[in-house]
C-alpha cells in the first residue's frame, strides 16, 4: 500500500485499527509528541521537521526516512531500524538508540 498525504488524526486513528504500514507518508512538520507508533513501518517516509518529542518508536522500521530538522528530544528508537538514515545535525543526546540498527546511516558523534 503506497500512502502518500496523511493528517496526524488519520494516521493515529489507522494505528489505533492496527495498521502499522504507513511506507512513504508525507508528514512535514507534523507534531507526534508523545505518541505511541511502535513497531510502524515508515519506511521511505518524508518526517522532515517533524516534533518527535518523548514519541515511542520502538522496534519500527524506519529505513530511509528523511528526518532533516526533526525534534527527537526523548524519542524512543529502542531496537527502531535507521537503515539509511541521516541523523546528522540532529541532536540525539536525549534519544534512546539501544539496540537502534543504523546500516549505511550517517550519524555524526559528538
Amino acid at each position: 500500500m503506497r500512502i502518500t498525504q496523511m493528517n496526524i488524526k488519520e494516521l493515529l486513528s489507522r494505528y489505533s485499527a492496527g495498521q502499522r504500514d504507513f511506507r512513504d507518508i508525507t508528514l512535514i512538520a507534523a507534531n507526534l509528541r508523545n505518541v505511541n507508533l511502535s513497531g510502524v513501518n515508515l519506511s521511505g517516509a518524508d518526517l522532515r521537521g517533524v516534533n518527535l518529542t518523548r514519541a515511542n518508536l520502538s522496534y519500527a522500521n524506519l529505513t530511509n526516512v528523511r528526518l532533516q530538522g526533526a525534534n527527537l528530544t526523548e524519542t524512543n528508537f529502542i531496537a527502531a531500524n535507521l537503515t539509511g538514515v541521516d541523523l546528522n545535525g540532529i541532536d540525539v543526546s536525549q534519544t534512546n538508540l539501544s539496540r537502534a540498527i543504523f546500516k549505511e546511516s550517517k550519524v555524526a558523534v559528538q
